[in-house]
């Protein structure tokens, strides 16, 4: 695009930009990449271009604004907040409601109920409303969840409230420039195994399509008429229903029938938000469940959407639970609980017997909750579920215990719609602790089971680190790393897919490839998608796929070693083992 089209499109756009704010923003931009001068509007332009205040890097920054729409699919919008047609502002959210609420008109009719709710990060609050106005100007029934909540709250109110969709406005662990918007599916629009899970093909194609076809902004009807706020019924019934999840799980995983009930527990906890929405609401449902003594981290109890304290607001982060296990030490905690920004991932970090304190990977806490969840005859359903990338443990353990396993596309969208589902998760840190009640990942009722698990365990005298070890000696030490490589041109990543499909891989860490399986052929239990799978003779495995989310490719690895009649875990000998295959898997792509 040349540059008088960009600025032409640009002052197309302000023009039917609602937001006073926005189209101030790129009109500072217009006028700056016109003439070097922004008219009155430099603290606008300047903040826009990161500082930088030449024609050159505002007409380079309005490129980036209209590079293209930003695309809608099965994780809805995500995107820097900022104004532009490539960006998340109020006017690109007027205009994806407008694609939704003519996707529910032509899908269910008048009438279709749907429920809202967003987090705290930049423009959340924003969003939600333009959202509502344009649903209920539509002829929706609309719900408003009170603001600032967990990502699971709306979730699950899309099944309490009956909803046909559900809408919730999060960028969920992305950087703090981010925001972003999720859709849900329920009521008429799908069925019991779909109800309350997040969008999969082809309504994400369907809906984008309306999307395209909306008007400008500007011209899209607003209306506040027919919104209804829940008020605070809803959170109450989550919370109760978080809660009870305790006397739910009493037995299982630590055969132990004394955990206290519905009393107090001894368990000590530490809980982060991360600077997220999850906070309150996680705090809640742990007394509920009977665990009073709970400790937020002060420095990242309150929301924030600059998360002041982390590099990056994911618990999976390096660094970003120092504060949580500082804390942790001090108090001789149990168990530190970290939330992700909207709480609907959960990470944990335990004590050791050697006095230190070690955080989990996320296939540790997915085979910890997995055993919990099939040793629980209490619980329904007779299927546990995991992403194709997560450890097959999960499979281990379902058979063990008499149940089926299933392996899924990566994403909760397609775990969570798993039939018969008793428990789910991927190794991102993400669980289905409670399908009954919420389709989707939820930290407040993992942290919940977790809590649950530790004071189970407790009463018999024996920690999570003992029953990660049981699960070890039961069925082999199973342990997981991951290897990514970030690039800053995304055409590297197809070469290096490419590179691996033409080559091919012999051996890693010297045991050979016996099973090579391209997951874009597809299978009769796993729809296609772009990855390579390879098995060793010694039962490695190594999955290679670009990441969904971000500009990665990412390599998700497992080894699998016997424990010997000793008993003793080999954990050092599988950390050795992980490393040579990350060194022939960088080898055999070529970064």
């Amino acid at each position: 695009m040349n540059h008088t089209d960009l600025v032409a499109r640009a002052r197309d756009w302000a023009a039917h930009d609602p937001d006073p704010r926005t189209r101030a923003e790129l009109l500072a931009l217009v006028a700056l990449a016109e003439t070097g001068d922004a008219a009155g509007d430099a603290d606008d332009a300047t903040s826009a271009i990161g500082g930088e205040r030449s024609a050159r890097d505002a007409l380079a920054e309005l490129a980036s604004r209209f590079s293209g729409p930003l695309q809608f699919g099965t994780a809805g919008l995500r995107g820097a907040v900022a104004a532009g047609e490539s960006r998340m502002n109020v006017a690109v959210v007027i205009r994806a409601t407008a694609g939704l609420a003519r996707y529910l008109l032509d899908t269910v009719g008048p009438g279709a109920r749907v429920v809202i709710g967003c987090d705290a990060r930049h423009g959340s609050s924003e969003f939600m409303d333009a959202a509502a106005e344009v649903l209920a100007a539509s002829g929706a029934e609309v719900r408003t969840l009170p603001k600032r909540l967990p990502t699971p709250i709306t979730a699950y109110a899309v099944r309490a409230l009956d909803c046909d969709a559900g809408v919730m406005i999060t960028a969920s662990h992305n950087p703090p420039a981010d925001n972003g918007y999720k859709v849900y599916l329920g009521g008429r629009l799908t069925d019991e195994d779909g109800r309350g899970v997040q969008i999969v093909p082809p309504a994400d194609a369907d809906i984008a399509a309306r999307i395209a076809a909306a008007p400008p902004a500007d011209e899209v009807p607003r209306s506040r008429e027919g919104i209804v706020p829940t008020g605070d019924g809803v959170v109450r019934d989550y919370v109760a229903r978080a809660g009870s999840l305790r006397g739910r799980g009493e037995d299982a995983a630590a055969d132990s029938g004394d955990s206290g009930g519905s009393g107090g527990s001894g368990v000590r906890i530490v809980l982060t938000p991360m600077h997220g929405v999850g906070g309150e609401t996680a705090e809640r449902a742990l007394h509920e469940a009977g665990f009073p003594d709970v400790h937020l981290v002060p420095k990242q109890a309150d929301p924030d959407p600059n998360f002041p304290t982390v590099s990056f607001p994911n618990p999976e982060e390096p660094g970003a639970i120092d504060l949580s296990i500082e804390l942790a030490e001090e108090l001789d905690a149990t168990v530190v609980v970290a939330l992700d920004p909207d709480a609907d991932r959960c990470s944990v970090a335990i004590p050791l017997r050697d006095g230190g304190w070690r955080q989990l990977t996320g296939d540790e806490i997915g085979a910890i909750l997995g055993e919990q969840a099939a040793a629980d005859p209490a619980r329904s359903g007779g299927t546990l579920a995991c992403s194709v990338v997560s450890s097959r443990l999960l499979g281990r353990i379902a058979a063990a215990h008499g149940l089926r396993s299933a392996a899924t596309l990566t994403g909760f969208k397609w775990i969570a719609r798993t039939p018969d589902i008793r428990f789910g998760y991927e190794e991102a840190i993400g669980y289905c602790t409670d399908p009954e009640a919420v389709h989707d990942k939820d930290g407040v009722t993992a942290a919940v089971r977790v809590a649950t698990l530790a004071d189970d365990l407790a009463a018999q005298d024996r920690t999570i680190e003992d029953l990660l070890d049981d699960l070890a000696r039961r069925h082999g030490l199973y342990a997981t790393a991951q290897l990514s490589f970030r690039v800053a041109d995304v055409s590297l990543i197809a070469d290096g897919m490419a590179r691996l499909r033409a080559n091919g891989i012999d051996s890693l860490a010297g045991s050979p490839v016996v099973e090579t399986r391209d997951l874009a052929q597809g299978s009769a239990d796993l729809p296609p998608t772009d990855g390579l799978m390879y098995v060793t003779a010694a039962d490695d495995r190594v999955i290679a796929r670009p990441s969904g989310t971000e500009p990665k490719l990412k390599c998700y690895l497992e080894v699998v070693l016997p424990v010997g009649d000793d008993g003793v875990i080999p954990r050092a000998a599988a950390a050795e083992r992980l490393t040579r295959i990350k060194a022939d898997m960088t080898a055999a792509l070529g970064f």
